[in-house]
């Protein structure tokens, strides 16, 4: 596996080299630098054969299928040294955010050995298109001790190195891929990059049925990009492999999350594995999360099959499959959990983009738009309607994970068994657009859920969409744990309807759901619920809105900032201090420990009280912002009041120095 990783890097280096010295419009120095960025700020590309999938020689203990009963041995030795690791940070960030009465680091000393004590936690960025990745990177860079200004006064950063999981969706599949796949980048590192510099990332001023600009390491025309798209999956189909629209999709979306030539088609989901940060545990664990679903069938969120996408396995923990495949192995020809002696094991099926295009397969309608494109297109047209013709129109939204690696496994609970495909579609499909499945499984032992909510769920009575979340979400999790059918020992806390949630502004400010451990059934996480809502800008984009410029990326993110911080405190000053006590809740629980005062105080405050008021909302939800006087102007770049000047001393000034700069 060294010889080929490091003659895949050797391989890679050469063609970046090659490709930046042809480029006419830089110079070799130039050249160079790009070159020397690419090899040392990003994963490394494992897949033998680019795109495609091909036979590799099986480890001395051939792959199969195990059993979901337990975590899987990968994650039981990462989990050891992850949750030693996130001590100091959880030490840090709980001493700063002003827990009166509570000693940290004594509490600190007497359980950092012992990680049933310890505080575990779990951030989790729902879908919702690039709405919900500019929304999610601003509370992922709030939680980010790399963030400028964000471990001052009224910040929580830090709160993402204490955390052990990070789930992402569709949407928010994209952000935490993006991250992973460039070697766990920061949010900060991702603003402060020029967009005509060669290492930068989520450029969304071209479409995706366009194609990007042709600067620094990404050397294609529009033909050029529509014709590497359209030979990539031609190569994969020509192996044997079945294809779908996702594959296509997967491929465009890898130019904008992937810098790497080319999108980076040899870069596969399974090589975070083999990531420093990730491997060495100073990185929480990324797990992207999608539905299985036939063809033409109707999910709900009570009869959908989850399946979850970690870097070392995807499969599903409900009673339908119950089990996981290895993710770097994905592809062969497994039957009833065994790979036969006479089928070659097969590497580099799971391309990272691939992987994110499943999780957001929803989108592939976005590339359906190429029917009223340029003709530079015509060859990747001509390709997607051969795939529709296939599969239908009703089927546009598959990914094609065949052959099915649970083939024949479990045969008395997997409706899916008897099949040779399996087909994937977009996380949300299923009304569970945060991907809260993965964090509230009961192996995993998870105390509190971060979730960041960017779902388009408010409507006005007109029907028209206002693109706000009314908790649609939370209530489908729910509701599934209720089911004695589908939720296999998962427990959630109780959450009321959308009416609710809108009538006690629920859906407009944090809230604790789950507060009173005694009260709930099951073992369940306190859920810290950080529905997006317009603090500096109107953040509440149609989810297939495919152009932001660098000024509205940035504005969006500075809000979704705002909504992790309560705009830095300024809303309620003691919101830092709540997140502590969210953070420390269930250990103080199990440790026997008294709840500090200041703690009562919080859970008073942002805990729900079980109040239902289910009426119709009188006046439809539609906000204005909380900040009106700080509100971003992305027509002309700056911004009313002092925003940024507040900003560059506590919290983004580097993004807030970014969109003046727009």
């Amino acid at each position: 596996m060294k010889v080929a990783c490091l003659t895949s890097n050797l391989v890679f280096a050469a063609s970046l080299i090659a490709g930046a010295l042809a480029n006419p419009l830089i110079t070799r120095e130039q050249a160079l630098e790009t070159v020397a960025k690419a090899l040392a700020e990003r994963a490394t590309p494992q897949a033998p054969d680019g795109y495609t999938p091909e036979g590799v020689n099986c480890p001395s203990t051939r792959p199969s299928i195990r059993s979901a009963a337990q975590l899987s041995p990968e994650e039981r030795s990462w989990l050891s040294q992850r949750r030693n690791n996130t001590v100091p940070a959880m030490r840090d960030l709980l001493g700063r955010l002003n827990i009166t009465g509570f000693d940290v680091n004594s509490y600190m000393d007497r359980v950092s050995n012992n990680a049933s004590a310890l505080p575990n936690i779990a951030i989790a960025a729902s879908g919702g298109g690039y709405r919900a990745l500019m929304n999610g990177a601003g509370a992922v860079a709030a939680f980010d001790s790399r963030t400028s200004g964000s471990n001052g006064p009224g910040q929580i950063g830090g709160l993402l190195q204490s955390a052990t999981y990070l789930a992402g969706l569709s949407g928010g599949g994209w952000l935490v891929g993006s991250l992973y796949v460039n070697n766990f980048t920061s949010v900060q590192s991702i603003i402060d990059a020029s967009p005509d510099d060669s290492y930068n990332l989520w450029q969304f001023q071209n479409p995706i049925y366009q194609g990007p600009e042709r600067t620094g390491i990404q050397l294609l025309d529009s033909a050029g990009y529509f014709t590497n798209i359209y030979q990539t999956v031609e190569g994969k189909e020509d192996a044997g492999f079945n294809v779908s629209i996702t594959d296509y999709w997967g491929r465009a979306l890898a130019f904008q999350l992937v810098n790497a030539t080319e999108g980076g088609p040899a870069y596969t989901w399974s090589s975070i594995q083999t990531d420093p940060a990730f491997s060495q545990a100073n990185a929480p664990m990324p797990i992207l999360v999608a539905d299985g679903r036939a063809p033409g069938e109707q999910l709900i969120s009570s009869n959908s099959t989850v399946y979850e996408m970690n870097p070392w396995e995807i499969g599903s923990w409900d009673p339908t499959v119950f089990g996981f495949a290895p993710m770097r192995y994905v592809g062969s020809n497994f039957s009833g959990g065994a790979l036969p002696a006479n089928q070659d094991c097969i590497s580099g099926f799971d391309n990272a983009g691939y992987v994110m295009g499943t999780s957001s397969s929803l989108f592939n309608q976005a590339l359906l738009m190429l029917n009223t494109s340029s003709s530079d297109s015509g060859v990747l047209r001509d390709a997607l309607t051969a795939v529709l013709s296939n599969i239908g129109e009703d089927s546009n939204d598959i990914a094609d994970w065949s052959p099915n690696p649970f083939y024949h496994y479990n045969n008395d609970s997997n409706p899916n068994a008897a099949s040779k495909r399996l087909t994937l579609v977009d996380g949300g499909e299923d009304l569970q657009n945060i991907p809260l499945y993965p964090v509230i499984q009961p192996e995993r032992h998870v105390d509190v859920i971060f979730a960041i909510d960017s779902s388009a769920d408010t409507v006005l009575p007109d029907g028209t969409t206002t693109g706000w979340p009314n908790g649609t979400s939370l209530v489908a999790t729910y509701q599934r744990s209720l089911n004695p059918t589908i939720e296999n020992g998962t427990a959630f806390p109780a959450v009321p309807d959308q009416n609710t949630f809108i009538n006690l502004g629920l859906n407009h400010r944090p809230t604790f759901f789950g507060c009173d451990s005694s009260n709930q059934t099951g073992d369940h996480p306190l859920v810290v619920y950080l529905p997006n809502a317009p603090y500096v800008y109107n953040t509440n984009f149609s989810t297939f809105d495919p152009v932001y410029n660098i000024s509205e990326r940035n504005a969006a993110i500075m809000n979704g900032y705002d909504v992790a911080t309560m705009g830095n405190g300024t809303v309620d000053s003691m919101w830092p201090t709540c997140v502590g006590c969210a953070i420390l809740s269930r250990s103080l629980e199990r440790t026997g420990t008294q709840v500090p005062d200041v703690c009562n105080m919080c859970f008073e405050r942002y805990c729900w009280n079980g109040t239902i008021a289910s009426e119709l909302p009188n006046p439809p939800y539609n906000p204005s912002l909380i900040l009106e006087d700080q509100a971003v102007d992305v027509t002309s770049g700056a911004a009313a009041g002092e925003t940024f000047s507040k900003m560059a001393v506590v919290g983004m000034a580097a993004i807030a120095a970014a969109v003046l700069a727009a």
